[in-house]
């Protein structure tokens, strides 16, 4: 498995590796133990998968606070995606900045995204599936989210985005200045994201 450091070096892009032949391919998607030696050492509790429709779905951008942070490993199964996430995490060198991945079921990439870090796709192709493992169980009362088009995150959303096919709830999240600081970037040399006081980011 090939791990690449993304502009935002905690944010990591996988590439498992795939051995083809007439009848297809095979390929190790997830290991604990060659992502332990790639020095991500999250245990992951939980596999979701998403279905959209159309393409140029939005789904996003969202992250749980802590005690229930997700970390997030994104895979597409069919399909393809802009993968978005967006460093939340107060005192960080990108704090407020964000990382894009184009991830298919052609190739296989994966994302990592590491705990304090908000995330959100668009669909790049109709019926989209994407596999993704986290790091903590689905806790609806630590569910927050930041509104997808901020002008405050300057994310460049490709041009089939279409605002229409989100749910009424990412409609209505708020902006980044109006979240509370939840995250606080970890010291040099020390991995992950603590919690921080409950206290205005901006």
């Amino acid at each position: 498995m090939q791990v690449i450091d993304t502009l935002i070096p905690d944010v990591k892009l996988l590439r498992p590796e795939r051995h083809a032949d007439h009848r297809g391919f095979f390929s190790e998607v997830f290991s604990e133990r060659r992502m332990q030696a790639a020095g991500i050492g999250v245990a992951m509790v939980q596999d979701n998968h998403s279905l959209s429709v159309a393409r140029g779905t939005v789904r996003g951008l969202h992250f749980q606070i802590p005690p229930h942070a997700q970390a997030k490993l994104v895979r597409v199964v069919r399909g393809a995606i802009l993968d978005v996430a967006v460093d939340l995490r107060s005192g960080s060198p990108s704090f407020g900045r964000h990382v894009t991945a184009v991830l298919d079921a052609e190739a296989g990439a994966q994302l990592f995204i590491p705990q304090g870090f908000a995330h959100g796709f668009c669909t790049l192709e109709p019926d989209t599936e994407i596999v993704y493992k986290v790091s903590a169980y689905y806790a609806p009362s630590h569910d927050r989210g930041v509104r997808w088009n901020d002008p405050a995150l300057g994310i460049d959303w490709p041009g089939c985005a279409d605002a229409t096919l989100m749910s009424a709830r990412d409609r209505q999240l708020p902006d980044f200045a109006e979240l509370s600081t939840c995250f606080v970037a970890p010291p040099p040399g020390h991995a992950g994201a603590r919690e921080g006081a409950d206290r205005h980011a901006r």
